[in-house]
């Protein structure tokens, strides 16, 4: 009797001891939650349409001892100091066919273009403290011009110049600067560049001086009056031209929203057809929040707002021109170290290329292509860090076109929806930011069921894939259909592992220095669409009934 009441005393012990130990299991290493989602795709209407290329990556002007928190992550990356010679560089580029490249940052308005008749030295950029941001003055050689424009045309690019729009000003007071514009230099550089026949798709006019400013502000009456003037010199330079004359862009700032108005309304019609603006929605490299802020869906939709007034004012003051993200990394100054160049990032960043083109965003431009701890590509090496092939799978698979969508899902499963690239159908893009939940999800048109989260085939879904309103093209047979799927997961489950995983195969170039292809699994139509937790999904569907995207 005593021996019997022992053991059930031991036996009660360990059961205690086993559900303390259950309970103090962290929430990533518990058992992973199934949950069915339904998804409906509202096929019928476009909510808005992006440009061809509506991924863009940048090219700054920082010199190498360009340094924050005590990091200096810049390197020989810039446009002035770049090897261009790299093969892997080129290749990159190359992979998009064409990859929309924006040349600018910090440094613009301090260049002078070392053409025509200079009252000054053209000289380097070097480290001063009465200067912007800490640097003097700077200079664009027209042979690093030629050799630039070299490059771009031989790596297909399309290109954006951000032009100086400090030259001939003075400083006011505080961060205010005045005075009237000298455009001869601009003029000059606009000139050479058309005898030479470079290709230019667009003018960006000054960066970073709207509203308030960062380093230095020009208000919103003068910068309007400039505009007519560029717009004027670009006209007469190119008019006997056989070149396509570029758009203009500006400001390439911060959104406040009386400085853009008063831009538009003063500029007035046809004269501004970009309108650009910065995001930098994480905060600073250093803070200790990032991954916070990232992973937390309701952080990540608070910027929304903002794509939507910059919209709302340019259908107000200015419906001629069209909404640019024209830089964006994350988080300023260079970025987060061990954060914006690993996988983890790219749930940022894709899902600010899916909100920001759901809300009319024409182009958004990644600060930057390299340099920074924000760079697509590692600077020095150039080998490809994780959000490099985000932008790359979104630029070949995601269409102009883009689609409203509706879910019953938890808000960390994000979802978007594009007209297929090149093909009928439509992409989906899904997002789980949740540790614990795998989503198997159902896809509808509205009308009908075209991917059921059922594992097991029915019927009823056999019967819609005969209804023809639910396909696009010929009807379905009863034959095997296939959807393609990429799957992005990082390597070793570590989410600031620096390979991505596509497919469960790491993504890194080839023994030959090339970018590897992104092959897709294919899946059966009928078969569930699952998404692990903490990973990305761009589905395609090539057979999606989407008369928008017809």
């Amino acid at each position: 009797m005593v021996k019997l009441k022992n053991n059930t005393m031991a036996f009660r012990v360990c059961l205690f001891f086993i559900l303390s130990c259950l309970l103090l299991v962290p929430e990533t290493t518990m058992a992973q939650e199934m949950k069915r989602v339904s998804i409906v795709v509202e096929g019928a209407r476009r909510v808005s349409e992006t440009d061809e290329n509506f991924v863009c990556a940048t090219l700054d002007w920082w010199p190498h001892d360009k340094c924050n928190y005590e990091q200096c992550p810049w390197g020989y990356s810039s446009v002035i100091n770049m090897d261009l010679t790299r093969p892997l560089l080129s290749k990159a580029i190359k992979a998009f066919k064409p990859l929309r490249i924006r040349i600018g940052g910090s440094l613009q308005d301090q260049v002078t273009y070392d053409v025509g008749n200079l009252k000054t030295p053209c000289r380097p950029f070097g480290k001063m403290n009465s200067g912007l941001f800490g640097f003097s003055k700077g200079c664009l050689h027209m042979k690093r011009w030629d050799e630039l424009n070299s490059f771009l045309t031989a790596t297909g690019a399309v290109v954006t110049f951000g032009l100086n729009a400090l030259r001939g000003r003075h400083k006011l007071r505080g961060k205010a600067w005045g005075g009237a514009w000298d455009h001869v230099n601009t003029q000059d550089f606009i000139n050479y560049t058309v005898s030479k026949g470079y290709a230019i798709d667009s003018w960006e006019f000054g960066n970073e001086l709207a509203g308030s400013g960062v380093g230095a502000s020009v208000s919103a009456e003068l910068y309007g009056k400039d505009m007519i003037v560029l717009k004027d010199v670009i006209n007469k330079v190119y008019k006997d031209s056989r070149l396509t004359k570029p758009k203009l862009v500006a400001p390439g700032g911060f959104y406040e929203k009386q400085w853009y108005t008063k831009l538009l309304q003063i500029s007035g019609p046809g004269v501004i057809d970009v309108v650009t603006h910065h995001m930098y929605n994480l905060g600073s490299g250093n803070d200790p929040a990032l991954v916070k802020k990232i992973m937390d869906p309701s952080f990540l939709s608070k910027v929304s707002e903002t794509f939507k007034d910059v919209n709302q004012t340019i259908q107000e003051h200015g419906p001629w021109a069209s909404p640019w993200v024209g830089e964006s990394g994350g988080a300023y100054n260079s970025g987060g170290r061990h954060v914006s160049d690993t996988f983890i990032d790219s749930f940022w960043y894709l899902d600010q290329l899916g909100m920001s083109s759901r809300l009319n965003t024409k182009v958004y431009c990644r600060q930057t292509l390299v340099g920074g701890f924000y760079g697509l590509l590692e600077k020095g090496t150039f080998v490809p860090n994780p959000d490099y092939y985000s932008a790359l799978l979104w630029h070949r698979l995601m269409g102009k076109g883009v689609l409203a969508v509706h879910t019953d899902g938890p808000p960390q499963l994000r979802v978007y929806a594009h007209c297929s690239k090149g093909r009928a159908g439509v992409t989906l893009l899904l997002i789980n930011l949740s540790n614990q939940s795998d989503f198997t999800v159902s896809v509808s048109n509205g009308i009908n069921v075209v991917l059921n989260a059922e594992p097991k085939k029915k019927k009823s879904l056999l019967d819609t894939l005969k209804k023809p309103f639910s396909w696009i093209g010929s009807k379905a047979s009863d034959g095997y259909l296939n959807r393609e799927e990429y799957h992005l997961t990082p390597e070793n489950r570590e989410l600031r592992s620096k390979t991505m995983m596509l497919n469960g195969k790491p993504l890194k170039p080839t023994a030959t220095g090339d970018i590897p292809s992104l092959e897709p699994v294919i899946r059966g139509v009928n078969s569930p669409i699952n998404v692990l937790p903490l990973s990305m999904a761009f589905i395609v569907l090539p057979n999606f009934d989407a008369s928008a995207c017809s």
